[in-house]
């Protein structure tokens, strides 16, 4: 048996078909990732050019940034100059106190500018961070919304949603941030060196010569900080998955009494994090250790032989103090800059994880020149020679060599086995994939043919869990069909069984249910999700165990409500437990991907195959 299913799973495609497509994990959130330095494209900073790209859409913020960035990098080397008047001038002999007043408010003055330039530069950079991650949330999210239920297999919602967060907050701090203090210490330290060249050139040549000594440790340990740091993020998003997924599940967390062992389990998830981001520390402390050394050494030479100069009467003590004071800045300036380097390595990081997100392709799209459905719905499915293999279990056909024809209005129960290929069915139906070989037609066009968007608009689900959102009762019920009525509403909740239980809601349909729905019970939740559906008002019903967490009393009335439904609609029901689906047109039995039987329900049971078998273990528990 093992060896039949092996060989149906990787049956040769039929000719003329395009390969499967099949998804890849993202490079960071693969399986065993570990903190291996990542390929060559990952160590420099043109990740970034995506960030920067979504930043240009707003010259004029960028304009007022840049101006207010040059005013105040302008004042900043002007205060030193002001002190080299000071010094020459109010503390000469000849000099009167107007003199001396003259010369402190120049320096008041200066010291205003830069403040109203600080401001307006923090003003304008902040909101073009804020705006820019704004937009590629926003643009992420899009194209998230875009990729088929197969991405989602092979990559962790949670993980991805780590990247929204964190990562997004690295790429406002570089936007909002370091790039403007980048450009700010570059200017002021082109601009002190240029005066100190003009000042004094023989003293600015030893600064000079200790440039490409300072560039040569930043650039080394750039590298490896870059790789750290993208491995540092990675951790950092293990941490918040982890998180997510133990406080999903307290109740079973603490049903099992596994508080400690869960404990010990995030312990050694938040030690895995602060040991990578140790080494990011140590390499970016060591970086900025050796950098200040060489600066500043280069600066204590260089005072040390203007020191000689004053003393042999070549430039005077104002030179000497404008000299020292533009020095350091400029050393400050360089020296922040290699923080800056290793900031912007980091934002490099985490552009480029989510970049991955943004170039996603979606496997399932509708095509160039789609073919229109037929109007009216008419609601008829076709399935011929059908094989799939889910993109994450490529080695196991769920369905193999599947044809079943599904009339206008017929009502198909499909029974079977757990991991028969029932829900499969309902995935290819609303077209969450493709099959590998078979085609599947809807009013006799092809899915494929067809846009995924107009096939599902012909689709009601009620999945077997009822799932609900975080909103109102209102916005649930109306999540098919948004322009839907009040009163259309209520009709669907009564015929679903839920009028009774959300009239009694603190706030009526304005409600808000929780996240999940976690205000409603389990029984409730599904019955919202039933009226949700019968609101759709669709001409294909899939319904998946949809009675599944009903009470006895609850399933007859919404099975009553649901009889009424069926009338003129083709409807899908998966049903376990058959009591449900005995009045069913046809009920299709599924095992290991094939139909084994079909027909009625005294038909089947009378065959004595395993829909009988079923049907027996069941009624015979029914009657113990």
């Amino acid at each position: 048996m093992h060896g039949e299913t092996s060989q149906d799973a990787h049956t040769a495609q039929p000719a003329g078909e395009g390969p499967e497509p099949v998804y890849t994990p993202l490079e960071t959130l693969a399986p065993g990732a570990d903190e291996a330095e990542p390929a060559p494209k990952s160590r420099n900073l043109a990740p970034l050019r995506m960030v920067f790209g979504a930043a240009v859409q707003y010259p004029r913020e960028i304009g007022f940034a840049l101006l207010a960035l040059l005013i105040t990098s302008a004042a900043t080397l002007a205060i030193p100059y002001r002190f080299k008047v000071i010094i020459d001038e109010a503390f000469g002999g000849s000099t009167t106190p107007d003199d001396i007043a003259h010369a402190f408010q120049y320096l008041l003055m200066i010291v205003v500018i830069l403040g109203i330039g600080t401001a307006l530069r923090f003003y304008f950079v902040s909101w073009l961070g804020e705006r820019v991650v704004a937009d590629i949330r926003l643009k992420v999210q899009q194209n998230l919304l875009r990729l088929s239920p197969g991405f989602y297999e092979v990559n962790s919602p949670k993980e991805i949603s780590s990247r929204m967060t964190s990562d997004t907050a690295i790429i406002e701090n570089v936007v909002g941030t370091t790039v403007s203090v980048a450009l700010r210490n570059s200017l002021t330290a082109i601009g002190g060196i240029g005066l100190l060249i003009y000042l004094a050139p023989s003293l600015t040549l030893g600064l000079l010569i200790g440039i490409p000594i300072v560039i040569a440790p930043i650039v080394f340990f750039g590298r490896k900080i870059r790789a750290v740091s993208r491995s540092s993020q990675d951790r950092i998003a293990d941490v918040g998955a982890y998180v997510t997924e133990v406080l999903s599940a307290m109740k079973i967390v603490q049903s099992f009494g596994q508080e400690k062992r869960e404990g010990e389990r995030f312990a050694s998830v938040v030690e895995e994090t602060f040991a990578t981001a140790r080494k990011r520390i140590i390499l970016r402390a060591a970086m900025t250790s050796v950098v200040i050394l060489l600066v500043f050494g280069a600066i204590t030479l260089a005072m040390w032989r203007g020191a000689l100069a004053v003393n042999e009467g070549t430039i005077t003590p104002g030179d000497m103090g404008f000299f020292v004071f533009t020095g350091i800045l400029v050393a400050g300036a360089l020296g922040s800059l290699t923080e800056v380097y290793g900031d912007l390595l980091r934002g490099a990081g985490a552009a480029s994880r989510l970049a991955e997100l943004l170039e996603a392709k979606p496997d399932i799209a509708p095509p160039a020149r789609p073919e229109r459905l037929p109007e009216p719905a008419r609601g008829s499915l076709s399935f011929r020679n059908v094989t799939f293999r889910y993109p994450a279990r490529p080695e196991t056909a769920a369905l193999r060599d599947f044809t079943l024809e599904i009339e206008p209005g017929e009502t198909i129960a499909i029974v079977g086995p757990s991991g028969a290929g029932k829900s499969t069915i309902f995935q290819l139906v609303e077209r969450f994939y493709d099959p590998q070989g078979g085609t599947i037609r809807l009013d006799g066009v092809p899915l494929t043919s067809a846009d995924p968007g107009e096939v599902r608009s012909r689709i009601a689900l009620v999945p077997q869990d009822g799932v609900l959102f975080s909103a109102n009762a209102r916005d649930n019920l109306r999540y098919g069909k948004w322009d839907a009525t009040d009163a259309d509403i209520w009709d669907a909740a009564r015929a679903a069984n839920a009028e009774t239980f959300l009239r009694a809601l603190p706030n009526g349909l304005d409600t808000y249910l929780g996240e999940g729905g976690t205000q409603l019970s389990g029984g409730q939740q599904q019955r919202v999700a039933i009226a949700r559906a019968l609101l759709r008002d669709a001409p294909i019903l899939l319904l998946d165990e949809a009675t599944s967490a009903l009470d006895a009393e609850s399933e007859q009335l919404v099975q009553q409500a649901l009889e009424g439904l069926m009338q003129n609609r083709t409807t899908l029901v998966i049903a376990h437990r058959l009591a449900t689906v005995r009045a069913a047109d046809r009920i299709v039995v599924l095992d290991e991907g094939r139909i084994v039987e079909q027909g009625t329900h005294d038909a089947l049971s009378k065959a004595g195959g395993l829909y009988a078998r079923l049907a027996k273990l069941q009624f015979a528990d029914t009657a113990a």
